[in-house]
């Protein structure tokens, strides 16, 4: 199981996700954020990104603002995650 902070950003008119410069992870969706049509689409995209079942991602807290807790029923490690979506970890020795 992997828990996920992740920054909502609807209406943007693409589906993408990034890291900022602190490192947060952002999702950018088309949806407008209205009848949970934003969040219907944020579960959409990450399980067609990771090839997964739409019921293993689960919004856990976060329903009505942009900052998200998701919870994805996967054997994925964070590191792999941003991976599989086209990020790596930098590590620093």
């Amino acid at each position: 199981m992997l828990i996920l902070e992740i920054k909502v950003i609807p209406q943007s008119g693409r589906l993408a996700f990034i890291l900022d410069k602190s490192g947060m992870l952002k999702c950018f969706i088309k949806s407008a954020p209205e009848k949970g049509k934003a969040n219907e689409e944020l579960v959409e995209f990450v399980a067609k990104t990771l090839k997964i079942a739409k019921g293993a991602v689960e919004i856990v807290s976060g329903w009505s603002c942009r900052k998200k807790v998701i919870r994805i029923q996967t054997g994925l490690s964070y590191g792999q995650f941003l991976h599989t979506i086209g990020f790596a970890l930098q590590q620093t020795i």
